[in-house]
């Protein structure tokens, strides 16, 4: 029996119709938009998502942990400052925090806050222990020599620091 699609087993789905579909994927569209625009289900479009997704998360998941120099770094997204607010004007903001593989792969995370817990937490769990990491002089960075990375090298700043050598973090700041 031939194979009306060589990129999605035992389906009926044929393959100018499936490229159609991973198209709409990667514009972001939604399944509904999708399944009018190539006239399948919308249960079958969200069921191809749904693969899609879970085939994109286990590649990424089999590229952990990073190796090598990483650069570590948080930012906040969101609208204009609230005044009033203390700390970094970051009420209401969306906090995302990223680890750059020099060269390499980026990984990013929505996190809930930039406590130490949480940000070594995803460094432990996406970063080898024999990595060299780059990050500023944020407080939620210290301790990581003491559980088990070997070097940590940090950029203040706060004093006018941004780049000495090798030790910066201006990938991760780029992205």
């Amino acid at each position: 029996m031939v194979s009306k699609n060589r990129y999605y087993c035992r389906s009926k789905i044929g393959e100018a119709k499936f490229r159609q579909l991973v198209r709409c994927f990667a514009l972001d569209l939604t399944a509904t938009n999708t399944a009018e625009l190539t006239s399948i289900s919308v249960r079958s479009v969200n069921s191809i998502y749904l693969k899609i997704r879970r085939r994109m998360a286990a590649s990424c998941e089999s590229e952990s942990p990073l190796q090598g120099a990483v650069e570590v770094d948080e930012s906040y997204f969101g609208t204009q400052r609230v005044r009033g607010k203390r700390g970094h004007g970051a009420y209401g903001k969306t906090i995302v925090f990223g680890l750059l593989k020099r060269h390499g792969k980026v990984y990013t995370e929505i996190v809930p806050d930039c406590s130490k817990a949480t940000l070594q937490g995803i460094i432990r769990g996406h970063v080898e222990p024999s990595t060299v990491i780059h990050s500023d002089g944020w407080r939620g960075y210290d301790g990581l020599v003491d559980i088990g990375f070997d070097k940590h090298l940090r950029v203040h700043h706060g004093e006018n620091e941004f780049a000495n050598g090798e030790r910066h973090i201006n990938g991760i700041e780029s992205f």
